[in-house]
């Protein structure tokens, strides 16, 4: 059975889910500049401030195809998700967005970001997005790799910004504009 994904907007019951998925990332000192768990508490205005129509927040269900003229069945598992997240908080910037993907460590490697950033490209025009930001710490190589291949350059860094267990890490801003290649 070949394994296929189906991209959703996240729900407030997949809210647990999304913050595994998040906290397996610290540890590796790689994806986010949070040290210690979020709770599925502290994320709740996080969650409230994604709408499908502005600011959408997707999760990824993996299911079996059984074929053609067969329905493809997806558990309830969310195994990666991606949020937009408005840019800096002022009127002016309200085409502009930051993307973040978070995929669980068993589904690694299998597209599954490229398909996340593909959809997130695809429905900026109905979201009123025209610029796409994203902020990757400079030794995550895989995660700067992906934005690359679809398009997004470096923009900007910040030099030894993040302290992470006494070692300090830059911070590489990637952008695209929604209509570039």
């Amino acid at each position: 059975m070949l394994t296929s994904y189906a991209i959703e907007y996240a729900t407030i019951d997949d809210l647990q889910e999304i913050v595994a998925i998040y906290n397996e990332t610290i540890d590796s000192r790689a994806v986010t500049a949070d040290l210690e768990p979020v709770t599925v508490e502290s994320r709740l205005k996080w969650f409230a401030e994604h709408t499908p129509d502005r600011r959408p927040l997707w999760v990824v269900r993996a299911g079996e195809n059984k074929g053609a003229g067969s329905a493809n069945e997806y558990g309830n598992s969310v195994i990666a998700w991606l949020s937009f997240q408005s840019f800096y908080g002022r009127p002016a910037y309200d085409s502009t967005a930051e993307i973040s993907i978070y995929i669980s460590s068993g589904y690694r490697g299998k597209g599954i970001g490229s398909m996340l950033i593909e959809q997130a490209i695809a429905s900026c025009p109905r979201i009123g997005v025209k610029t796409m930001l994203g902020f990757v710490f400079g030794h995550n190589a895989g995660s700067l790799a992906l934005l690359r291949k679809h398009g997004f350059e470096q923009w900007g860094l910040l030099p030894q910004v993040a302290n992470l267990d006494g070692t300090e890490r830059d911070l590489v801003i990637m952008g695209r504009r929604a209509g570039s290649n």
